[in-house]
């Protein structure tokens, strides 16, 4: 299947998915808005509009797929995919609009209270709501899972979520018939509750996307050993940076470690080989191909390396040295080091470590980079 296929399928497929959203939770909204307003229940109203709003959000979802399918423009030469992230974000905004709109709703309620009056057939319209809403929720999420679509993934987990929700409104229901407690405004302060934090947790995610976030750790494993399997001249694989534009779109660069020996020619094939293997394999565009020169003619420049190497790794906290580079005759020594976010004092650390390798080695001039952890 080619590309451009996989990305209609996947665009039709979340349209779908939200279409049956939308059209389930309508009538679940419906229905609820009826027993709510006919047994004065303030938690099934409350549900009702909870229905209404994950219809919305669906709404919203099919909007953001079909903007993010938007072909590259010379405004957007990447494309639109990141519009999903927004859409996941308003999805996520309304989620917490409906909880505190619930939250104040039932605070109202704890202190004008009214008993609510319940039929058997009200109850049964709950039960079917309670087990629609769990299928709906499964049936989203998986579609989204298979879609790699963070508002379905969000949609579903709400809609699960909702089903839980629902569920507690029946038992409390039971609890008014049976044992005359009228739980119905506190539930509804509980609901709410848990909708403001399942509105959080989706925001803080999506956010997280919109402002860069680490790559998958599964995702930049597998793209290292890709490179590493396949060329054997390569000797190591650094500084993996991604920016996903998309879920279904990663953009990134790459530094490699090669012998010092090879030619510009022979360069120039090893990257054009590793970018269309990792495209074709990961659907990963490698714009650039940094190169780190690795002295393999020299005993001299080994030992160095060998040195330098145990010197900073015997600091708590270094991560990674890599590009290791030391010119004899003009006395250059280069090298990266990566340090853990949890040192308290990155840079200190880095200095005291230049400082090491200064003395270690004073004829050389040093150019010392402190790398990221990307």
């Amino acid at each position: 299947m080619s590309t451009e296929l996989s990305h209609e399928a996947r665009e039709s497929g979340i349209v779908r998915t939200s279409i049956i959203g939308i059209l389930a939770n309508i009538m679940l909204a419906a229905f609820k808005a009826i027993v709510g307003l006919a047994s004065h229940s303030i938690a099934v109203i409350l549900d009702a509009v909870n229905n209404l709003s994950d219809a919305l959000s669906s709404v919203i979802t099919i909007l953001g797929a079909k903007y993010a399918a938007k072909k590259p423009d010379k405004k957007h030469p990447l494309g639109h995919g990141r519009a999903e992230y927004l859409s996941a974000t308003v999805v996520s905004a309304l989620v917490l609009y409906a909880g505190f709109t619930s939250l104040v709703e039932s605070v109202k309620k704890i202190l004008s209270p009214e008993a609510p009056d319940y039929s058997l057939l009200s109850l049964a319209i709950i039960a079917v709501a309670v087990l629609v809403k769990f299928l709906l929720g499964a049936y989203v999420k998986k579609a989204g899972e298979k879609y790699n679509s963070a508002s379905l993934v969000a949609s579903g987990s709400d809609a699960s979520f909702d089903a839980i929700i629902s569920t507690s409104v029946l038992v409390s229901a039971l609890i008014s018939i049976f044992f005359h407690i009228n739980l119905e405004a506190w539930l509804g302060v509980v609901i709410a509750g848990f909708i403001i934090k399942s509105g959080i947790e989706m925001l803080l995610e999506t956010v997280d996307e919109l402002l860069g976030s680490r790559a998958d750790s599964d995702t930049v494993y597998n793209l290292r050993h890709a490179i590493l399997e396949s060329e054997k001249d390569v000797l190591g694989v650094y500084d993996i940076l991604l920016h996903s534009y998309g879920p279904d779109k990663l953009v990134g660069s790459v530094h490699i470690e090669v012998p010092d020996t090879m030619t510009v020619n022979e360069l120039d094939a090893l990257e054009r080989r590793i970018a269309e293997k990792i495209y074709v394999e990961q659907n990963i565009l490698l714009e650039g191909i940094g190169i780190y020169a690795r002295n393999t003619q020299s005993s001299e420049v080994s030992a160095i390396r060998e040195k330098v190497t145990s010197l900073i790794n015997a600091h708590d906290g270094v991560l990674q040295v890599h590009g290791l580079n030391a010119n004899t005759e003009t006395k250059v020594l280069s090298f990266d080091v990566i340090l853990d976010f949890a040192v308290e004092d990155r840079e200190g650390l880095f200095m005291q470590i230049v400082q090491e390798v200064h003395e270690a080695y004073p004829e050389y001039q040093l150019k010392p980079n402190l790398d990221l952890d990307f």
